[in-house]
């Protein structure tokens, strides 16, 4: 019988494997074998390794034709390419990638849609072996509880995006959600569920969250590890999400007032957002090294500037130029783009570079050595200010100074000439979503704002879209069935108790 698509991937972090000189038996240090995992925390943590590692691994074609997907890195990639801010001026292999042309969403066999459903089932099927068998490994107990902290951390990371690409949106006024979602697997032994409620996936998320806050794991190897910091922001991003602004106020607040990742400044805001342990504001990061990068299948190989790969070379990410003119002169990043680029404003490795108006700088590779690599962020601190103002300014118009207070916290850290807002309502809102559209541009937000917000998709408001390069796809209105992903058609096939496709 056919295994279910869920835990096709298990077997690829916990299984033994070597490099291809067998007799040399030497294993990656990201790999141990199945049987030997759940022995110590030591090998606990090679496995929960492999899982950080898993995130930015490029697709491996043997099992998937999805192009250009350097794992989570390349689903936040997709995910900008489905709003209106971040776009290309020609139709390429990334157009056909399905995401900007929403075909991806709406065809249950498209191979974006299976990389994106089967990439976070992977995450969760690990550490849901890790989380069965970690309370009786040997070790210390704190080391079982950094374990757990991170593994928690992980499943709620990873069912935080399944729910919003196959469940409807989110809605408060609505409890309880009962639009179908995902299967909500909590044990290496669940198999072949079927999908549960919207609200029964957030329920589990907070658990998870709230579970790994109180283990309170404050220290890590790197910011390539979660903590109890992330865990926080996550709980913020997702009480967002659920229109939950008191529980979105409390942990943004607590982890702006914790100041452990103070916001940076302008000169370090133009380093490339390549080195997370350089910059302050980071908390959490992929970071491949030079031997786990892929020069040509990474996310900075589709975005970063000066990445020498062919696709980067002539096809550079531009932003909506509408959103660009509304950055003010004096803001930092007024300079992440140029709108007209000549050889003299916007040097280049080599002349076989593109310069098209509108192009981004934010992102640059980190090594001039390799072409390609930087460190992917996943979370900034910056976020924070941005989902605690939103809160505040949905919560009551006595929260409303708050909200302008905590905005220009933000703006005027980027901008030296911000003052405090005195919009209100609806206006001070677009304000905000404004400050969040720039400060998080290339991030991997602007598709689920759209979606949780309730928002339209509008790319003919934008004066230099290029209709062609997402295959015209220019409208899309709020509610569509559109911004449902279908289940997969491998998942169906594999699972006689999923339940029904999605409208």
């Amino acid at each position: 019988m056919k295994k279910t698509i869920l835990f096709s991937g298990i077997a690829f972090l916990l299984a033994t494997s070597s490099c291809k000189k067998d007799y040399l038996n030497v294993a990656p240090t990201d790999r141990v074998k199945a049987e030997d995992v759940f022995t110590s925390v030591d090998n606990a943590t090679t496995a929960l390794n492999g899982i950080y590692r898993y995130m930015f691994e490029r697709t491996n074609t043997t099992t998937s034709n999805a192009q250009g997907k350097p794992g989570v890195g390349g689903i936040l990639l997709g995910m900008d390419f489905m709003g209106e801010d971040l776009h290309q001026v020609n139709a390429t292999w990334f157009t056909s990638t399905g995401e900007g042309n929403y075909q991806a969403p709406r065809i249950d066999t498209h191979p974006s849609n299976l990389y994106y459903y089967r990439t976070f089932f992977r995450i969760i099927g690990n550490v849901n072996f890790i989380l069965d068998n970690i309370d009786n490994v040997s070790g210390t107990d704190a080391g079982r509880a950094r374990v757990k902290s991170e593994a928690l951390i992980l499943r709620a990371y990873a069912y935080s995006y399944l729910v919003q690409f196959y469940g409807k949106r989110y809605d408060a006024n609505a409890k309880p959600n009962n639009q179908l979602a995902v299967p909500l697997l909590l044990s290496s032994t669940d198999t072949k569920k079927p999908r549960v409620s919207v609200e029964t996936i957030y329920a589990a998320i907070n658990k998870d969250l709230d579970d790994a806050i109180a283990l309170n794991l404050t220290t890590r190897v790197s910011k390539s590890h979660a903590h109890v910091w992330v865990a926080r922001g996550l709980k913020a991003r997702v009480a967002l999400t659920m229109q939950d602004y008191p529980t979105a106020i409390t942990y943004a607040k607590q982890v702006i007032d914790g100041n452990a990742f103070p916001l940076m400044d302008a000169a370090a805001y133009q380093t490339g957002f390549n080195n997370a342990p350089a910059l302050s504001e980071v908390m959490w990061a992929m970071m491949p090294n030079l031997e786990q990068g892929d020069t040509f299948g990474s996310f900075f190989a589709q975005i970063a500037y000066n990445a020498n790969t062919s696709y980067q070379r002539g096809t550079p990410k531009l932003i909506n130029s509408a959103l660009y003119n509304q950055i003010s002169a004096t803001d930092v990043r007024k300079r992440m783009w140029e709108p007209a680029p000549t050889a003299a404003n916007f040097p280049l490795p080599t002349t076989a570079f593109a310069r098209v108006n509108y192009m981004s700088r934010k992102f640059s590779v980190k090594n001039v050595g390799d072409p390609s690599l930087g460190d992917v962020p996943l979370m900034r601190s910056s976020e924070m200010y941005l989902i605690l103002a939103e809160a505040y300014a949905k919560s009551s118009p006595a929260q409303e100074a708050l909200a302008k207070t905590t905005l220009l916290s933000l703006a005027s850290r980027r901008d030296p000439n911000a003052v405090l807002s005195v919009n209100t309502g609806a206006a001070l809102l677009d304000e905000i979503y404004f400050q969040r559209r720039i400060e998080l541009w290339g991030e991997g937000f602007r598709y689920l704002d759209l979606k949780r917000l309730n928002q339209p998709l509008n790319r003919t408001a934008v004066p230099n879209f290029t209709a062609t390069s997402v295959a015209n796809v220019m409208q899309i209105p709020a509610g569509d069935v559109r911004w449902q992903f279908f289940i997969p058609r491998a998942e169906l096939d594999a699972n006689p108790n999923i339940g029904p496709q999605n409208d």
